[in-house]
């Protein structure tokens, strides 16, 4: 162990100027810092968001549904660029208050309807249109447990070992070992699942695998954190087979392609979608 020892105060106060890359957005207080009305386009769902794993769940799924022939799922997505603090706008925060994207707004409803948290608009799309999810108990419990999975695991992949591997100002062996280890028993418990499975749940496509396929797909695919030797992705052959096929299907490749932020304009990347043809 080469890391320095630190002694924890006896209370932790905020240090803004310590805080790696993202210091000038992170704070230990919500709501907004200033008055800023979120725009609103023409069709019944508003989302605003970024193109990150948590964000492309949701334009993938809009994107699967309306391929499935749902024309009640077409959206707006309007870009919120998280570097520049577009979170903290007192418009987004009315519908998020806890200031992360994505952000849904159902303007078909009476009232409309707000849905914060990635994995609860995967689940409120899923019902409005029943689609990919199971109705059977058994298969539902399935899925909501894999959704719920990837909603407790991610934060290790991209804030623990994604933020001390790529993105602190100073690299330590702990935090990075702890975390990688963590990383590699999340993709082995994947593997092992994938095995006999075409998919998260089994034969059919569902929620659970759009939840899945941007974080750790995307780890095994295409080198995020450029730790793809360092985790030594490709010996999870399951998981790279089933990542394979999900982002090969047209409606994943359509929703990941949106809201992209400016320095990502490659792949067909748009800032933001307003209608199908804004992705042919």
């Amino acid at each position: 162990m080469s890391d320095s020892q630190y002694t924890p105060p006896k209370v932790w106060k905020w240090d803004s100027e310590n805080g790696g890359k993202f210091a000038n957005i992170n704070r230990p207080i919500s709501g907004s810092t200033h008055e800023k009305e979120l725009p609103v386009g023409k069709h019944p769902i508003q989302l605003y968001s970024l193109g990150t794993p948590n964000g492309i769940k949701v334009t993938v799924m809009l994107e699967e549904l309306l391929a499935l022939g749902h024309d009640g799922a077409e959206y707006d997505a309007f870009l919120i660029n998280i570097g520049n603090g577009d979170q903290f706008g007192s418009g987004f925060v009315e519908i998020n208050p806890n200031s992360k994207i994505p952000a849904l707004l159902d303007r078909s409803t009476d009232p409309h309807t707000r849905v914060f948290e990635s994995g609860a608009m995967l689940v409120y799309l899923a019902e409005k249109f029943g689609e990919l999810l199971p109705t059977d108990p058994s298969k539902r419990a399935e899925c909501m447990s894999w959704l719920f999975w990837q909603m407790g695991s991610a934060p290790y992949l991209g804030g623990g070992f994604g933020h001390f591997y790529a993105y602190a100002p100073e690299k330590f062996e702990y935090p990075i070992n702890r975390f990688a280890m963590e990383v590699k028993r999340q993709l082995d418990v994947l593997d092992k699942n994938l095995a006999n499975r075409k998919y998260i749940c089994g034969d059919d496509y569902t929620i659970a695998d759009i939840a899945i396929a941007p974080w750790y797909g995307t780890l095994v695919l295409r080198n995020i954190y450029n730790a793809a030797e360092f985790l030594d992705v490709a010996s999870y052959k399951n998981v790279v087979r089933w990542a394979t096929e999900v982002s090969d299907r047209k409606a994943y490749k359509r929703g990941s392609r949106v809201n992209r932020s400016p320095d990502q304009l490659k792949d067909n990347a748009i800032l933001e979608r307003h209608d199908a043809s804004d992705l042919d």
